[in-house]
């Protein structure tokens, strides 16, 4: 299975093993987890070990940052994220953030 495959079907099996938030469904966070696949995410982003290690690790990005925090962060970009805005459709960007939304992973002490 090559690197993309596998990320992909990492992010989607993390994303139906977490429990619902408000809001959000399994369905929705599947969606998400695909688009940070399908965009190439995974190339500087790590979840739960497996990604890239350019950008900061998000495996516990939804216990740090509120939604809008997260969706200004994919929009806007910022440091060397570039911005998305012009990338992803807005039911796309709404699906992102749920999916990293339900990342909640305790930091390691």
């Amino acid at each position: 299975m090559n690197p993309l495959r596998s990320a992909l079907f990492l992010s989607l099996t993390l994303a139906l093993s977490f429990p619902a938030h408000a809001g959000s469904s399994a369905e929705q966070r599947a969606r998400g987890a695909k688009v940070f696949a399908d965009n190439g995410c995974a190339h500087c982003h790590t979840i739960r070990r497996q990604g890239g290690d350019k950008g900061p690790d998000l495996s516990g990005v939804g216990r740090r940052l509120k939604e809008d925090q997260i969706r200004t962060q994919i929009l806007k970009g910022g440091q060397t994220m570039p911005p998305f805005a012009d990338v992803l459709q807005k039911s796309e960007t709404e699906d992102l953030v749920a999916y990293l939304r339900s990342l909640r992973d305790k930091q390691k002490k």
